[in-house]
């Protein structure tokens, strides 16, 4: 018992030194954005940050890695509703690519770089053989279905090897000095 004034006090130190952070930080600022994303070669954004001005909501630029200015990027109309304007690319070449979204007011919405991936190569597509229309045969031969002739002897001629190998070895065991 004597241990938990000490502990006591260090947990009050260690819960004051992770709040003082936070009460100097203030309250987070959070603004309006962008968001980027793709799939497969297309490449969309999404912003709120818009408003309409004369029937447009603005402009949105994709420049590669080549490319320094909103003006030397492929340009997309942005279209939407006051709750959220989108645009989008597609058959976008693999590599880093730059998205600038422009309001019609004339101010820039967001900046954000993103990767547009290779394709991968395609995979041969699995063949599905189709599926017996009378099932597996039973009876001798299991699946097997018309044999010929020569195959009807060489089959013969095994099973009738192997019963003379198996008189021959049970009379041998029988007489152990001949052969």
């Amino acid at each position: 018992m004597r241990y938990s004034k000490p502990l006591l006090r260090s947990g009050l130190t260690v819960a004051a030194a992770a709040a003082l952070p936070l009460t100097l930080a203030g309250p987070a600022a959070s603004g309006p954005g962008i968001s980027v994303s793709t799939t497969g070669s297309t490449v969309s954004v999404t912003t709120t940050a818009c408003a309409q001005l004369n029937g447009s909501w603005g402009t949105a630029s994709l420049l590669d890695s080549s490319k320094s200015n909103f003006s030397q990027g492929r340009q997309v109309a942005l279209s939407g509703t006051s709750s959220g304007q989108s645009a989008a690319w597609s058959d976008v070449g693999s590599g880093t690519h730059t998205v600038i979204v422009m309001c019609s007011n004339g101010t820039t919405a967001g900046t954000q770089s993103v990767v547009v991936a290779a394709d991968p190569a395609p995979s041969p597509a699995a063949s599905v053989s189709p599926s017996p229309t009378r099932g597996v045969m039973g009876g001798i031969g299991g699946g097997s279905t018309d044999y010929g002739t020569v195959t009807l002897v060489a089959g013969g001629a095994l099973v009738g090897t192997g019963l003379v190998a198996t008189v021959w070895y049970l009379r041998r065991r029988g007489k152990p000095n001949r052969l």
